[in-house]
């Protein structure tokens, strides 16, 4: 049977002065013979492996805090802890360590820590000066003794000695006694010295005196001395506000008087610490430490009697989702879940998990889903910084749980729904509420955080989810606010749209401009889905037509879009992009910006430049075709004509191939009249089973079938000139004989008949050009 008593949490002090849990066992105090001395053990009560083995050393200063509490340092810069389930265990292990130092256990402190600076100094003292001597606690003397307590706060030594004669015959509370008469009086000499003395007594850093200055009966006190700044002209109010101004509200009646007393005592501390005392100066940013790490105890505390509470916590989860339950009610009920997760972040990764999961188990995420659709802002508010906590816990645990609600309820209620909505419909005009939860989505669409081990099919299965049921209601805003690009235009003439969503609303473009971001993060990230997406909904186009706004970051963010998906470098989104013009609503952009040279200016060109640089030869074949006549003009970059000679350069190279291979069919068919009477025969049902939309979109067959599909014959029969030096027409392809005769006819099928191995590289080079499988002209 394990021993209550004797189990402790060990908790160590990181950099950041903040206390990390090592983990839970039971402790014993033993001699170890490896270490030559009686030795604190903990040991793990999940495997019984050892937490800590701690040599109690006659010269370290243990402090016991709280009742419950041991901490002391065993090197520089290392703290350790131990909290212990019950008092009795506490005093049981101090009274061992008092034993083995040869101390009293009615003290707080084993030893009295000397700094290095001042131990030959302490060392030469008379015996006399190890003794602080307080004045006596008259209203004369506050002066005095304020002057004392300033003094000592640069001395280590002085500073335990005088927490000592602090603690000693109640003498804390004789001087609250006399802060009380001196308020009687108006005393405000007395008041300003008062707090000088308490303002000093707090930088002592003394768990001891922390208990008592902040018990029910003396912090109130407390606070009213740190009123009389004498800096200030009139005190502050701080007694009202907590007394009258800050209400504390039990959505369920506590039934434990001691975790009711914690609450109040934790946040009167944490008023102190965050309101009342000044941000400490880089000398005193240390004073303050034992005065966090009571806060932070006490957290820990609260949110483990809450948690253990399983009546307590089923209680509040079935009003908060109870139909009856009155909106003021509802209220304070989030309001208190909103609090207790921020309570939970005191705590170790592990005890996190177990907090999460128990509020998980209670069924939290049905409950958001309720209340994050109610209409009052501030419940709504709220839900969604409990939803931000359980997302940053675990993106997993939502996603398992938003999967399983189509089975169970209609499509306008899903949670995440739910989150779309309320971002849409965010009413701050800096939509605030609105980029969090964009934050929120993100997270949990982003794929980095889909590769737990456990499901490896999360991501496949959570992405179709949210396309079908999820994609269509993000982009209802974007889709409303660009039914067609005339549409867009009249905005600025003052005409009345249908919809009205409108993107020269500064609050709907940012919220626009939002959308557009996320959509610019599945490009990115979901390769499949959000192509299938973009394609079905004619995306793109819808997303351009925002290229008219007259808020350049809407703009920017459309463009940006745009430059994403052309940066896949995916054919399937360039003859997208060729088949519907998809360059023209940003080209007019790029012209209607005229000679400005600004950030718009330059991301367009920036575009243009990534198209050359990567050399994406469709969207250049598309672009010089369509609009080079547009920007040939111009001059002050040289990205439009990099774009011709790349153009140019690709030209001739098609001629050129296309020269060379027709030279090679006709020597092949001089050399072998059999096969040329064989192909006779069977060269039409060839030459029909080979449809022109099928040969690749090069440049020159490109623009022959443009020219072919004009004069109504097919681009794939068109006749090589008989000269070698033959030149090719402006358009890039070869020059067409004045009759043509039915021989190069024959010579044109008869490249599906031969395999030329010295044609491999070029063949290869013309399948990266098109996204289709290119024929092979050797099959």
């Amino acid at each position: 049977m394990s021993d209550t008593r004797r189990r402790v949490k060990v908790y160590t002090l990181n950099e950041d002065r903040q206390w990390d849990d090592r983990g839970t066992g039971h402790v014993s105090s033993t001699f170890v013979e490896r270490l030559k001395g009686i030795s604190l053990l903990v040991r793990a009560e999940s495997d019984g492996s050892l937490l800590l083995e701690s040599k109690i050393s006659p010269n370290t200063a243990y402090q016991k805090q709280q009742d419950t509490l041991i901490v002391w340092s065993e090197a520089e810069n290392y703290d350790l802890a131990l909290s212990f389930q019950e008092k009795a265990g506490c005093d049981e292990i101090w009274e061992k360590i008092c034993q083995v130092q040869g101390k009293d256990p009615a003290l707080e402190i084993t030893q009295d820590p000397i700094d290095e600076s001042e131990e030959e100094r302490f060392e030469e003292m008379p015996e006399t000066s190890h003794l602080v001597e307080l004045p006596p606690c008259e209203l004369a003397r506050l002066e005095e003794i304020a002057d004392l307590v300033t003094s000592v706060l640069s001395s280590p030594i002085r500073r335990e000695k005088l927490a000592l004669a602090l603690m000693s015959e109640g003498y804390m509370k004789k001087l609250l006694q006399l802060f009380q008469v001196c308020e009687d009086l108006d005393n405000r000499e007395g008041l300003h010295h008062l707090y000088e003395i308490i303002r000093g007594v707090l930088f002592l850093n003394k768990a001891a005196l922390f208990e008592v200055m902040f018990s029910d009966d003396c912090i109130m006190d407390v606070v009213g001395c740190l009123e009389f700044d004498p800096s200030l002209v009139q005190p502050k109010k701080h007694r009202e506000f907590l007394t009258k101004t800050a209400k504390f509200k039990e959505v369920i009646p506590i039934t434990d008087s001691e975790l009711r007393q914690k609450i109040h005592q934790t946040y009167r501390v944490q008023y102190i610490q965050d309101i009342i005392l000044p941000t400490p100066s880089v000398f005193e940013e240390n004073f303050l430490s034992t005065l966090t790490s009571f806060i932070f105890f006490n957290k820990v505390e609260i949110v483990s009697m809450l948690q253990e509470d399983e009546k307590f916590l089923t209680e509040v989860f079935a009003q908060l989702t109870d139909e009856a339950t009155d909106d003021g009610k509802r209220r304070e009920l989030v309001n208190f879940f909103k609090e207790f997760c921020a309570f939970s972040q005191t705590l170790q990764p592990q005890n996190r998990d177990a907090f999460f999961k128990t509020l998980a188990n209670l069924g939290i995420l049905p409950a958001l889903e309720i209340v994050m659709g109610m209409d009052d802002l501030q419940v709504r508010a709220a839900a969604t910084d409990i939803f931000s906590y359980l997302v940053e816990f675990s993106p997993s645990m939502v996603r398992e749980f938003v999967m399983q609600e189509p089975q169970q309820t209609d499509d306008d209620v899903l949670l995440i729904n739910v989150v779309i909505k309320q971002m849409i419909c965010d009413s701050d005009p800096e939509l605030g509420g609105a980029v969090q939860l964009m934050g929120l989505l993100r997270t949990l669409i982003d794929p980095e955080n889909m590769l737990a081990p456990t499901n490896k099919t999360e991501k496949t299965e959570f992405l179709s989810f949210f396309y079908k049921y999820c994609m269509q209601v993000l982009t209802v805003p974007l889709l409303a606010s660009t039914v067609d690009e005339k549409n867009c235009k009249d905005l600025q003439e003052g005409s009345t749209k249908i919809n009205p969503v409108c993107p020269d609303n500064f609050q709907t473009a940012q919220l626009l401009a939002l959308i557009l971001e996320l959509l610019t993060f599945c490009v990115e990230h979901h390769t499949y889905h959000i192509k299938t997406y973009i394609m079905n909904k004619d995306l793109l186009r819808r997303v351009l037509v925002l290229m008219n706004s007259k808020h350049t970051f809407l703009a920017l963010c459309a463009l940006r879009f745009m430059r994403r998906i052309i940066g896949q470098k995916d054919e399937y989104y360039n003859r997208y992009i060729v088949k519907g013009n998809l360059f023209e609503p940003v080209i007019n952009t790029l012209l209607d910006n005229g000679t400005r040279y600004n950030l718009l200016n330059s991301a367009i060109i920036e575009l243009f430049e990534f198209i050359k640089v990567e050399d994406i030869k469709s969207l250049i074949a598309h672009i010089i075709d369509n609009y080079y006549k547009a920007l040939e003009s111009i001059e002050y970059v040289q990205t439009f004509k990099g774009l011709k000679g790349r153009y140019e350069q690709e030209k001739d190279r098609q001629t050129l191939r296309l020269n060379s291979r027709y030279r090679r069919d006709a020597r092949t068919l001089d050399e072998d009249e059999d096969e040329e009477m064989w192909f006779n025969e069977d060269g039409e049902a060839i030459e029909k089973s080979r449809p022109e939309e099928e040969f690749p979109e090069s440049y020159g067959k490109y623009m022959e079938a443009k020219k072919g599909a004009a004069n109504g014959t097919n681009g794939a029969n068109c006749k090589p000139a008989t000269s070698p030096t033959s030149a090719a027409s402006p358009n890039g392809s070869p020059a067409k004989s004045a009759t043509p005769p039915a021989t190069p006819v024959v010579k044109t099928a008869m490249v599906g008949l031969v395999d030329y191995p010295d044609d491999e590289d070029e063949d290869d080079e013309d399948e990266e050009q098109s996204p289709r499988k290119r024929p092979r002209l050797g099959s």
